[in-house]
C-alpha cells in the first residue's frame, strides 16, 4: 500500500501558483482535487508526482520525504505541456515511445498489436488530439502503469478534453480498484457534476488555502 500527502504546500511568489493545499491519496483510492487556472493543475500534478518542489510545505510518500522514490511510483498522466502528447502526434507514435520507455517491444508489429489488445486499432494512424477524449484517457493510463514500479496515477486535467466527466472518473475508479493509487485534478465545473459520488483528495477540507483572507490571491476551491 502507498500513502501519499501533501500538508500545505505552495509554489510561486504569495502561492500565486499555487495556494497552500493540503491532500492525500492512497492505493486502491480514487481521489478528486479540484484546482482552477490554467497553470493550477499542471502546478499541483508536478508536486503530487514527485517532479516540482514545493516553495513550502511537505510531501511524502509513506511518511518520508523521498522525492525520487515518489516519481519512480507515481505517473503523471496528461498534464498539459509537460507529459502531454503533442496534438498532431499520431496515435501509433505515442504508443511506441510509451512501450519504449517500458521496456518492451516497440516495432510496429508490437504497437499494433497493443492497440489491437486495447480495442483501439483504428487509431493507429489518427492524431492524438482527434481521439475522443474517454478513449484518448484510456490509452494514456493504460500506457502509464506499463512502467516497473508504477504505483500510482496523477492524471491532469482531464476535462479540458470536454466530454462527461462521469466517464473519466468511472477510469479513475476503474484503475484504483486495480490497486492503484489514483488522484484526478480537475475544475470546479466537474467537482460539481461528480458531488456525492467522487471522493475529495481531502474529505474535511478540499484544497484549502492558508491565505484565504487574502483578497490578493486566489484560493483553489
Amino acid at each position: 500500500m502507498m500513502h501519499v500527502d501533501l500538508s500545505h504546500v505552495t509554489k510561486g511568489r504569495r502561492g500565486q501558483a499555487l495556494p497552500a493545499t493540503s491532500l492525500s491519496y492512497a492505493s486502491r483510492e480514487a481521489r478528486l482535487a479540484i484546482a482552477e487556472t490554467e497553470q493550477r493543475p499542471t502546478v499541483l500534478g508536478l508536486i503530487a508526482s514527485g517532479r516540482m518542489r514545493p516553495d513550502t510545505g511537505s510531501v511524502t510518500i509513506d511518511g518520508a520525504a523521498n522525492a525520487s522514490a515518489l516519481r519512480r511510483c507515481v505517473a503523471l498522466v496528461d498534464a498539459p505541456e509537460v507529459s502531454d502528447p503533442a496534438p498532431n502526434v499520431t496515435v501509433g507514435t505515442v504508443v511506441a515511445e510509451e512501450l519504449m520507455f517500458a521496456g518492451r517491444p516497440s516495432n510496429p508489429k508490437a504497437t499494433r498489436a497493443w492497440l489491437r489488445e486495447h480495442g483501439q486499432a483504428e487509431h493507429l494512424r489518427v492524431p492524438i488530439a482527434d481521439v475522443r477524449p474517454a478513449d484518448r484517457l484510456r490509452m494514456l493510463l493504460e500506457l502509464a502503469v506499463l512502467r516497473d514500479g508504477v504505483e500510482g496515477i496523477v492524471l491532469v486535467s482531464p476535462d479540458r478534453h470536454g466530454g462527461d466527466p462521469r466517464v473519466w472518473w468511472d477510469l479513475a475508479e476503474e484503475f484504483a480498484g486495480r490497486g492503484y493509487a489514483v488522484l484526478v485534478v480537475a475544475g470546479e465545473a466537474s467537482g460539481t457534476v461528480l458531488a456525492g459520488r467522487a471522493t475529495l483528495a481531502s474529505p474535511a477540507d478540499p484544497l484549502v488555502s492558508d491565505a484565504a483572507q487574502d483578497e490578493s490571491v486566489e484560493v483553489t476551491a
